[in-house]
């Protein structure tokens, strides 16, 4: 049995470093509808999006697909950071009126875009006066609203312009946190063999 030891922590160690990049990738996801905006509405326009940021060279990658919409797009962001979890209004946190590129005057669409979170425009100036004063503290404080569920991407329309649908981001774990997991249970189920 102690053969086996020495290549596992081995391994372990080895694997390890080599999923340490994927640490610094955070996700979050979410599905679009009326039902969750505030307050709630019958549209039957649905939705998913996705937030992937890198801690390490300060990206946010946001990805947003919607069909079904009564009316017309007009705007799409992220608000942060509401009193309680999965509920509740907030201000804006990214940039205004709307995110870069977004597809305006359509019902359905897809969108696709990665922000610089050093530079200024990717935020609404007044959520980082209210959270530091700085890129970095406002990317602090949005990873901490993201965690723990205080902030929601929505999508706006001619026919609700305070947002048609919308969804709280919940956090996706990493594969190095699964990978990890795996490798904790190995002793756990070695044990159990004996």
């Amino acid at each position: 049995m102690r053969s086996f030891a020495k290549p596992l922590v081995a391994a372990s160690f080895v694997l390890t470093l080599s999923t340490s990049s994927w640490a610094t990738m955070l996700t979050w996801q979410t599905s679009l509808s009326g039902l969750v905006e505030s307050p709630p509405n019958a549209s039957p326009g649905t939705g998913s999006a996705q937030v992937d940021i890198d801690t390490v060279v300060k990206t946010m990658r946001v990805q947003v697909t919607f069909s079904g919409l009564l009316g017309n797009t007009t705007a799409s962001h992220v608000h942060a950071a509401t009193a309680s979890p999965n509920t509740g209004t907030a201000g804006v946190a990214t940039e205004l009126p709307l995110f870069t590129g977004f597809p305006t005057g359509v019902t359905a669409g897809s969108y696709d875009h990665t922000f610089d979170m050093t530079q200024l425009s990717s935020w609404n100036i007044n959520y980082v006066n209210a959270n530091g004063g700085t890129t970095d503290s406002a990317l602090t404080a949005f990873i901490a609203a993201l965690n723990a569920e205080k902030a929601y991407l929505n999508v706006h329309t001619q026919a609700f312009p305070s947002g048609e649908i919308r969804g709280f981001m919940h956090a996706v774990p990493e594969p190095a946190t699964m990978s990890l997991l795996g490798l904790a249970l190995i002793p756990a189920l070695r044990r159990r063999k004996r």
